[in-house]
């Protein structure tokens, strides 16, 4: 089994990488239906730095990746964060289409996009199929208009001649996908319907069960780690505008099924009514990866019109004072 890849800032191997069944693309724009993806063959360090330059002055790149998750996918997403640190791009986009893969390469690059701050695009002409869910599992944000399905974990480099040859291997490996969802905020349950979907089939996951599981949205690991840092670098206000945002965008903008264009667009729209960009904090404002594309004027959070934003600003005051206390305490 290899071993789990180097977080973030450690040491990286750049001896050459192929890539099989597999393409890759680069964009420093998010408008996928404009931009002009470039194809990337060559994964040595010159040559990303190169790649990544024009991307530097908006501090963002989105990566195309179609094909399917195997041994050289864990170093090219390392390879890519490293050099994108190195121009202090912080907004990067994983644009995926892929039909699965190897379950333990999957788990290697999810780690580590977990650690390095990846947002997981599956556009409506894409889809996330088998090992790729695993990918879906590590993003901070997962935007999804295309399709999601699982089937029943298999090795194929299995040896078992046995039924229960098979499950004791197996059990190894789907104990490893258990722990892997539990600590990135997946339900469990996801490995459990796994094992029951036959290889050959395909279960695919509807919006509402992608929500269930914690697969789509913010990844509700790393949004405890960021109410908490948000807290302290931007204050209640900013937590309490930014989690009735995140409600209202997931009742009114994930539910409609749009595409991913169609997605970003109400969200773009819906954030001028909670008062972001922030003027304090605009960085870490929702959707702050546009705000090198689109010049928008702040509004008060005030100035909400919209009965039921209003009402999730109102519902949320009471949590968020209560959480606070209850971090102060845990601190």
């Amino acid at each position: 089994m290899s071993p789990p890849p180097p977080r973030p800032g450690g040491e990286i191997d750049w001896s050459p990488l192929q890539l099989e069944e597999a393409t890759v693309a680069l964009s420093c724009n998010l408008d996928y239906q404009h931009a002009e993806d470039i194809p990337l063959t060559d994964f040595s360090q010159e040559s990303l730095h190169r790649a990544l330059i024009p991307c530097s002055e908006q501090g963002l790149v989105r990566i195309r990746y179609r094909g399917r998750i195997g041994a050289g996918f864990p170093s090219l997403v390392q390879r890519i964060t490293v050099t994108a640190d190195g121009f202090g791009i912080d907004k990067r986009v994983l644009d995926l289409d892929s039909t699965g893969g190897q379950i333990e390469e999957a788990i290697r690059a999810g780690d580590y996009i977990a650690e390095s701050r990846w947002t997981i695009w599956v556009r409506e002409d894409s889809i996330c199929h088998s090992a790729c869910v695993l990918i879906l599992g590590g993003g901070d944000r997962r935007v999804i208009a295309g399709t999601v399905g699982i089937h029943r974990i298999i090795r194929m480099s299995s040896t078992a001649s046995t039924r229960a040859e098979l499950n004791s291997e197996l059990n190894a490996v789907y104990q490893r996908v258990r722990a892997y969802l539990e600590r990135n905020g997946v339900a469990v349950a996801v490995a459990d319907l796994m094992m029951a979907v036959p290889n050959r089939r395909l279960r695919l996951l509807t919006g509402d069960e992608l929500r269930l599981y914690g697969l789509d949205g913010v990844n509700p690991v790393q949004d405890d780690l960021d109410r908490l840092r948000l807290m302290r670098k931007c204050g209640e206000d900013f937590v309490k505008r930014r989690d009735a945002f995140l409600r209202t965008f997931e009742r009114r903008c994930q539910a409609d099924g749009d595409g991913i264009v169609a997605l970003n667009e109400c969200g773009l729209e819906l954030r001028t009514r909670f008062g972001f960009p922030d003027s304090v904090c605009p960085a870490e404002s929702p959707l702050s990866e546009f705000d090198s594309m689109v010049v928008a004027k702040p509004v008060e959070a005030t100035e909400q019109t919209d009965q039921g934003e209003e009402a999730d600003a109102t519902e949320e005051s009471q949590p968020a004072t209560s959480e606070e206390g209850a971090s102060n305490a845990a601190s």
